[in-house]
């Protein structure tokens, strides 16, 4: 159970061709705590989305637990997405017409294979973990930027999924707060057995993690 990613090409077209990702081969295993960090523009966001199965235009391959993604109908893509990867956004992302539980319940619902009863009791439990449970029924805009981004973590657990993935999770947080979102993802990672990758520019987060690479310009330092 893993994610692989072999000879992976990202060329954007627009103003003019460029390529942002070159060549990248990375195998990532369950319960790792992978770091990526680099510059700005050197390719982090779009190998996460990539990654995540969020961005479909690339060559290469892709495996997510044995399973080629470049190959798949977009359709099943999806399916395998919403079943094994759990997304964290550098903002949030959360519905601000909708109460907190209701945006952590919103990938489950989706996907289906839980009713509305063990949808909201496995979001509570979640809830619970993260010390929010008394916020469940308020909505997202009375909390504060950490504990929104708490929310969209456990909104990425709801599914149960294997690999969570973060693009720059702590970007617009202070210090206090990275901390707090810091410690969940290894926690995931270590006490859960989760793939964690993170996209990061902050360095006491890639030093802190089981592994972390160096993107330069659209290519791995490995």
């Amino acid at each position: 159970m893993s994610i692989i990613a072999e000879n992976i090409y990202k060329t954007f077209s627009m103003p003019h061709e460029h390529t942002v990702l070159n060549n990248i081969s990375l195998t990532i295993e369950d319960g790792e705590l992978l770091s990526i960090f680099g510059e700005s523009g050197s390719g982090k966001s779009t190998l996460l989305y990539i990654l995540a199965s969020l961005d479909p235009e690339f060559k290469g391959k892709l495996y997510i637990d044995q399973e080629n993604i470049a190959i798949m109908p977009r359709k099943r893509v999806n399916q395998l997405r919403n079943k094994k990867i759990g997304f964290v956004y550098q903002f949030h992302h959360l519905l601000h017409e909708f109460t907190v539980i209701q945006n952590i319940m919103l990938p489950a619902l989706k996907q289906g294979s839980k009713n509305w009863e063990e949808t909201r009791n496995k979001a509570i439990s979640i809830l619970e973990e993260m010390d929010l449970k008394s916020y469940q029924d308020k909505p997202i805009y009375e909390l504060s930027g950490g504990q929104q981004q708490r929310i969209a973590i456990a909104r990425a657990l709801i599914n149960d999924p294997q690999h969570i993935i973060a693009d720059e999770p702590t970007g617009s947080l202070d210090l206090k707060n990275t901390k707090v979102i810091f410690s969940i993802l290894k926690e995931i990672a270590e006490q859960r057995k989760k793939t964690v990758i993170i996209a990061t520019h902050n360095a006491t987060i890639y030093n802190n993690t089981h592994r972390a690479i160096e993107m330069i310009d659209g290519s791995l330092r490995l």
